[in-house]
């Protein structure tokens, strides 16, 4: 049978600190709280804490302006690797290739409406960094952008790979 101090040099040492220290914050918060009598109540006089507990929260991201420099570069980079899809897409489509993305596929017939659909699909992923921005999701609004840029990435290095 393990002991209480066999158990912190285990495998859970962490889980099992951090249980001991969060049952610690419960005790201390929970002072002052029990059940007395009413008799043994005083009847005047402001209540004290009994112990002072300073617990730190992370601090809650600053607010920015939309169009600060971090959207701006990442904006660029999704117009960019869209292009380049667009390009190799095309290129592609030229030599006989065939689109896969069935969405594209709708667009594919002409170069304007291949370029309708990456140029949609650039403002797309703006307008949705937008609505993440509005609702207060800022980290969600920086990875829409990175997740665009990706999957575009490995697009055109699909489509680099597999040219006709």
């Amino acid at each position: 049978m393990l002991s209480f101090r066999t158990a912190l040099r285990g495998p859970f040492s962490p889980v099992i600190k951090a249980a001991s220290g969060l049952l610690a914050l419960v005790a201390l918060c929970s002072v002052g709280f029990a059940e007395e009598s009413p008799a043994a109540k005083p009847t005047a006089g402001p209540i004290e804490p009994a112990a002072a507990v300073s617990a730190t929260l992370p601090e809650t991201p600053q607010p920015h302006q939309f169009w600060d420099r971090k959207n701006q570069l990442l904006f660029a980079g999704v117009a960019g690797v869209n292009a380049a899809d667009f390009a190799v897409t095309r290129s592609n489509l030229e030599n006989g290739g065939k689109e896969l993305n069935p969405i594209t596929r709708l667009f594919s017939g002409s170069t304007a409406g291949l370029l309708a659909n990456f140029t949609g699909e650039t403002v797309a992923t703006m307008g949705i960094s937008y609505l993440f921005h509005k609702t207060g999701h800022h980290r969600m609004e920086r990875i829409t952008s990175a997740v665009a840029m990706s999957v575009s990435t490995h697009a055109v290095i699909y489509s680099s790979l597999h040219r006709r």
